[in-house]
This record gives C-alpha cells, sequence and structure tokens, in this order.
C-alpha cells in the first residue's frame, strides 16, 4: 500500500374525428309551393397539417474547467508554504495490463497475514503494478470484479472493495495519506500551489486547477520512514486505459502549498 498504513477489517392525437352536422329540415312551406333548389354547400377542404420540423440542435457546450475552492476564513497553510512534495496513487484495471499468468498465493479476507491460499493467476504486469499502488481490480476468471491487494506487512489478499486505514471503501479525489506528525487522521485540506512536476517543469495550469479543485481527507497515515512531514500521497481513482501513467494526473507535485479546510 506504499508505505500506508494497512485497511483495518470488513401527439398529436390525431383522432381528428370530423364530426357531420345532420340538417333537419324545419320548413313550414306549403304543398302547393314549387319545390326551391337549395344550392350544394361548399365544403372547405382540410388544410394538410405540415410535417413537424425537426428541433434544431443545441449548440456544442464548452465543459467548463474545474473551480479551485478557496481556504476561507479561519484556514492556515500546513507546515511550510512552497515546501510540499505530493504524490498520487490510483487503482489497476487488470485488463490494462499483459505479460504471462503469474499465480499468487495469500488470504482470501483481509483478517488474515501472509495467507498460503491460491487466489488466482493474473497477468504479470498487472501483478507488479499492484505492489506499487496497492490494489487493482480483476476483470476476468473467477474473481471478476473484486479486488488484489498488496500491502509490504500482509502480502496477497482478495477484497470487494479497495480500502482506507478504517477499512472504508477509498474516494476518488477525496482520500488522502500523510505523515500523523502534521496531518492527523480526519483532517482535510486544499491544495492551493501546485509548484513544479517532478520533471522540474511548471504544472500545467489545467492540471493543477484540477487539484485544486478538490478537497482532501487525510483517511491513510504513513508508516514511520515513509512518509515525512512535507509529504501527502492523493488518491485519483481507477486508471482509465493503457499508458495511465502518462496521464497528465499522474505527476508529482514539488513545491506544493496545503491549507488546512
Amino acid at each position: 500500500m506504499r508505505g500506508r498504513a494497512r485497511p483495518v477489517p470488513a401527439a398529436l392525437l390525431a383522432s381528428c374525428a370530423v364530426a357531420t352536422a345532420g340538417c333537419g329540415s324545419g320548413s313550414s312551406a306549403s304543398a302547393d309551393a314549387p319545390p326551391v333548389a337549395i344550392p350544394p354547400v361548399a365544403t372547405a377542404q382540410p388544410t394538410p397539417l405540415a410535417a413537424p420540423s425537426a428541433p434544431a440542435p443545441d449548440p456544442p457546450r464548452a465543459s467548463a474547467p474545474p473551480r479551485p475552492l478557496s481556504p476561507g476564513p479561519g484556514s492556515k497553510p500546513v507546515g511550510k508554504p512552497g515546501r510540499w512534495r505530493v504524490t498520487v496513487y490510483y487503482t489497476l484495471v487488470e485488463r490494462f495490463h499483459g505479460g504471462k499468468p503469474k499465480a499468487v498465493r495469500g488470504c482470501t479476507e483481509f483478517h488474515c497475514k501472509w495467507g498460503k491460499t491460491p487466489l488466482g493467476s493474473y497477468p504479470e504486469d498487472f501483478i507488479k503494478a499492484v505492489k506499487v499502488e496497492g490494489s487493482g481490480r480483476i476483470t476476468a476468471g473467477p474473481q471478476r470484479g473484486r479486488y488484489l491487494n498488496w500491502s509490504s506487512s500482509v502480502g496477497w489478499w482478495l477484497d470487494d472493495t479497495t480500502r482506507d486505514s478504517a477499512g472504508k471503501p477509498l474516494r476518488p479525489w477525496s482520500t488522502a495519506a500523510a505523515d500523523r506528525d502534521v496531518l492527523d487522521r480526519g483532517s482535510k485540506f486544499l491544495i492551493t500551489e501546485c509548484g513544479k512536476s517532478g520533471a522540474g517543469r511548471r504544472v500545467k495550469a489545467a492540471t493543477c486547477a484540477k487539484f485544486r479543485s478538490h478537497e482532501w481527507t487525510v483517511t491513510d497515515v504513513f508508516r514511520p520512514g515513509w512518509g515525512g512531514d512535507h509529504h501527502a500521497d492523493i488518491y485519483i481513482g481507477e486508471e482509465t486505459g493503457p499508458g495511465f501513467t502518462k496521464s497528465p494526473f499522474y505527476t508529482e507535485l514539488h513545491g506544493a502549498t496545503l491549507y488546512t479546510r
């Protein structure tokens, strides 16, 4: 789990009915009177209904960029401004990975450690990446729909969801981990400045706006030696396709600033 604490167990109703009016002869003429020719009544021909025109399509709408959240009154910077390193983690999806099938043994639930039960075989690249990110959704075989999880303190296990250290499902663009000496579990923070990427370049404005438009809650804590007093790790959900690690959101922020919410 990348150095985070292990989860705790768990119409036209066109019935145009044409009504025909009946004309009664209420005449009082005598029988001696010559018959009067009654001219036929001209009947107006109904005007054909015009075919309804198709509605004009709505003009395409440009998606609005995310709006950064403001710290608000009473907020204060966490640690030293411009000193934070923010990393991201995500959930793997098996079908986006290849490699030879490799058998995995572990626990069928998260109440045990270093289990030896066969958990199935999965693509080698998928297994390797799960050991880095901590969790992957299985998309084939008898365990399809479940999650293969890894922690350096307990080994492999199968689960029905991804979990934070309190045993609750991870929440994309919300769950975060940090050193408990700086941010206690349950603390909320905003990223107000992104600094530079891991490659030393300024973080693109659209990318930074995305990170700044969410409130993060610390639900995981680092094990001693894995975090640091200016390091936060944030969860961005499942990968969306092959090559996800080249996504602009799979990055590191160096020199970021965090504020309490």
